[in-house]
């Protein structure tokens, strides 16, 4: 959203929770950068999203952390920020958020007396946990001709659709044809399903 203005080496408070980040990180065993005092770039790993860049900074209150989740959708707006609004209500220590551009990120604020390893712990599984959990569903309502579009430009050329997978049930023309699950395998025999009474 923004370039990160630490407040740390300013402050003798922001310099003491810089210090408690540094080694709530060290301790657990996070790689990180800090490209200067009291802001650190964190690479949280995923399944879905393959990785998101966190940082974390120290500011005169407050520590702020602010994660990369994806651009503006390029269709389906009003569908796409309902997911995302829908799913704030219900996160812990960060939320859904735009910028001037339209582009989303995960944000939140913790005062700096709750900077102990066991809430950044906390704060970055939730980061973790919501851009991973949610990133396939919202790239799907907010992207899904471009992934269409991207399906058939790869497989015309024979490119690998691995990272694309999770998108097979509605931009693999074979799945479509089939009407199936896609990880049934062609012709694989579905029980009837019981009428409720």
């Amino acid at each position: 959203m923004s370039e990160p203005s630490p407040s740390a080496g300013t402050d003798p408070g922001a310099e003491t929770a810089a210090g408690a980040v540094e080694a709530a990180l060290d301790e657990l065993g996070v790689s990180y950068e800090s490209p200067q005092p009291g802001a650190y770039l964190i690479r949280l790993e995923g399944q879905h999203k393959l990785a998101t860049m966190t940082w974390l900074i120290v500011g005169g209150h407050s520590l702020a952390v602010e994660a990369f989740f994806c651009r503006q959708p390029d269709e389906n707006h009003a569908a796409f920020y309902r997911f995302l609004l829908e799913r704030s209500g219900r996160m812990y220590g960060v939320h859904f958020s735009l910028d001037p551009v339209g582009d989303v990120y995960l944000t939140g604020r913790l005062p700096l007396s709750a900077t102990s390893t066991a809430e950044i712990d906390r704060l970055l599984g939730c980061v973790l946990s919501y851009s991973d959990d949610n990133f396939d569903a919202a790239l799907e309502l907010g992207f899904a001709s471009s992934i269409r579009r991207e399906w058939a430009w790869r497989a015309k050329r024979g490119e690998s659709l691995a990272n694309l997978r999770a998108f097979a049930r509605f931009a693999d023309p074979e799945v479509l044809a089939r009407g199936n699950d896609p990880t049934e395998p062609p012709g694989a025999l579905r029980a009837p399903r019981r009428r409720q009474p």
